[in-house]
This record gives C-alpha cells, sequence and structure tokens, in this order.
C-alpha cells in the first residue's frame, strides 16, 4: 500500500537540511510503500527578533509545527530535539529519534582561534544563556554579546569573515548545525563537556507524529526502523532532569546522557552555571536499565536533577523546581 506523507518542517536552511536526511532516510526505509512531500510552516521564532528569552524561550519554533500536525497539514513534523518542550504534547507522540550527531558546541574564531588564545576583552556572540555562562566560566576576561539569526549570519558577525560586519571575535554554535550544513571548516574549537556541556537534547532531531499511528503503516515501519535506541535513551533521561529542574531550553544547564555498548548502562552528566560564570556545579550519575528502558532513563533523569537540588541548584539558575 503506497502512504503520501506530509512532512512539516521551518523554511531555514538548516531545518531544512535536517528534514532533507529525515525524508531521504525515510524514502530508503519505506521500501518503495512512501511518498514523501516537504510543508514548511513559520513559527514564532521565525517571525519575531530579539533573544531566545524575550520570546519566551521553550517552544517557540515548536508550536506552529504541532498544530499542523494536529490540523491535518502535516503527518509528521521534523524538530532539534532540544527545542521541543518537556511536557507532553497532547495528540502527539516522538515517533523517532534518529542517530546524533556530535553534541559538543563550538567555537569559530578568527584568525583560527581557540579560547584559551582569544584576547581579554574578545568579544563572543551567542544567543543561549547556558554558553555564555560557561564561557564566562571558562574565561571572565571576555565580553559575551547577545546575537540571534541563522548558521551564515551569526558566521558572517566574525573578523575576518568576509560575508558580514565583522564585529565579533567568535561565535559559539553547535557542531551539529555546522556539520549539517557543511560547515565544518569554520570550526576553530570543538568543545569537551568539562568547558562546554551541551544543551539536553543538542545534535539529535526528533520527529513527531499524532498519536493512533497504525503500526502496520508503511510510516510506522520506516519510523521503527529509523528510531535510535542509544540515542533516544540519552536524550529521554536529559529531558527528564531538564523538566524535573523546571528548566527551559534556555536555562544555564548543560547535560550529556550516554548509553554504553553492553545497550544496559545508561550515564548522564550534568552542569548548572550562575548566569555570570562565578559558580558551577557538577553531578553524574550511573544506571543500569531493565525491561522498561525508557522508564529507567526518565528515572535516572530524575534522580540527577534531585541530586542537583540537594547540592544548591536553585540558587545558581532561575528554576521553578525549588529546595
Amino acid at each position: 500500500m503506497l502512504q503520501h506523507v506530509r512532512v512539516g518542517t521551518r523554511a531555514s536552511a538548516l531545518a531544512l537540511t535536517q528534514t532533507g536526511h529525515v525524508v531521504d532516510a525515510l524514502a530508503v526505509l519505506g521500501r518503495g510503500d512512501l511518498t514523501l512531500e516537504t510543508v514548511h510552516v513559520r513559527t514564532e521564532g521565525d517571525r519575531l527578533t530579539g533573544s531566545l528569552q524575550s520570546l519566551g524561550g521553550t517552544g517557540v519554533f515548536v508550536a506552529a509545527l504541532r498544530d499542523a500536525l494536529l490540523d491535518g497539514r502535516c503527518d509528521l513534523a521534523v524538530h532539534s530535539l532540544k527545542d521541543l518542550p518537556t511536557g507532553d504534547a497532547d495528540g502527539l507522540v516522538l515517533g523517532a529519534v534518529p542517530p546524533r550527531e556530535d553534541p559538543a558546541d563550538a567555537l569559530c574564531a578568527r584568525d583560527g582561534l581557540t579560547l584559551a588564545l582569544l584576547p581579554a576583552g574578545a568579544r563572543i556572540g551567542t544567543g543561549s544563556p547556558r554558553r555564555a555562562a560557561q564561557l564566562l566560566a571558562a574565561r571572565p576576561d571576555l565580553v559575551v554579546v547577545d546575537i540571534r539569526g541563522n548558521v551564515d549570519t551569526r558566521l558572517g558577525r566574525v573578523g575576518g569573515s568576509g560575508t558580514g560586519p565583522g564585529d565579533l571575535d567568535a561565535v559559539v554554535l553547535a557542531r551539529a548545525g555546522l556539520a549539517r550544513l557543511g560547515r565544518l571548516d569554520a570550526v576553530t574549537e570543538a568543545f569537551g563537556p568539562d568547558v562546554m556541556s551541551p544543551a539536553p537534547g543538542q545534535g539529535a532531531l526528533a520527529v513527531e507524529v499524532r498519536a493512533g499511528l497504525e503500526a502496520d503503516q508503511p510510516l510506522a515501519r520506516a519510523l521503527r526502523a529509523l528510531d535510535h535506541r542509544p540515542t533516544r535513551l540519552a536524550v529521554l533521561a536529559e529531558r527528564a532532569l531538564l523538566g524535573r529542574l523546571e528548566a527551559g531550553c534556555a536555562a544555564p544547564i548543560g547535560a550529556t546522557g550516554h548509553l554504553a555498548d553492553d545497550g544496559r548502562t545508561l550515564r548522564l552528566d550534568a552542569v548548572v552555571v550562575r548566569p555570570d560564570g562565578s559558580e558551577t556545579l557538577r553531578r553524574g550519575l550511573t544506571a543500569t536499565l531493565g525491561s522498561d528502558s525508557a522508564a529507567d532513563a526518565r528515572a535516572l533523569g530524575a534522580r540527577l536533577a534531585e541530586t542537583l537540588l540537594d547540592a544548591g541548584a536553585a540558587d545558581l539558575a532561575a528554576l521553578g523546581a525549588l529546595r
């Protein structure tokens, strides 16, 4: 049975590239039983200017895509997983989490400079409070500049790029987005999690569908094949931590989950940073997964959140969860 599938996506270059990867994968996994059409959806985050915090934070790139799913304009939607609110959406489910790109953050600096080699007073652009706080924790002598815009716009603000105003010494971007756009040539340093812990879900994509998709439909079969268990379990733990802390994607919180090769041991590390970088709190936990691995992954995230709260995380960052 041939099934026609409308795939909802934002219209930015990065979103279209990411969606293209998903569409190509589904076309192969559908084994000729799927026809796929891309539907562009304009979100609130695409229309407005200003910082992510001023736009309302979590969900500004997601709500319009979810509306398009629920009203039938599309059959699935592709999101950057870190943009998804941690709460469940009525009538929708996470149909697949494809294999994750490297979740690291990357420095793109003038003259090939690394973070250690940037001069005192250097201006670094980022729109992320998490990145800003960790930059200041590592280099309190730097000036962090709040920026918005697509990848090319941000890279154009780096001095010597030749494509923009060049008013910054560097910007920090997700390595995954640069990789998907073929712009890894701009990276002068990829940060390890000891320097900059990535956002929960960073580097991963989320394929969201309406609840009740029949298991024997070609789309359901293709989504099961696309789903990557190690990535899904890692991001479930990361998002459970974020949800228990009642912190949005703009909070100065980093988290990284990793499923060991045995398929049963899940490690989760997290950091909470005071916005000015003056204090950092790091904790990590490991869990052995049982028969309900998804529930165990979520429980690990919740336990680590409790550990952070007990250690004073709510004193460092504005969290909904208090101690």
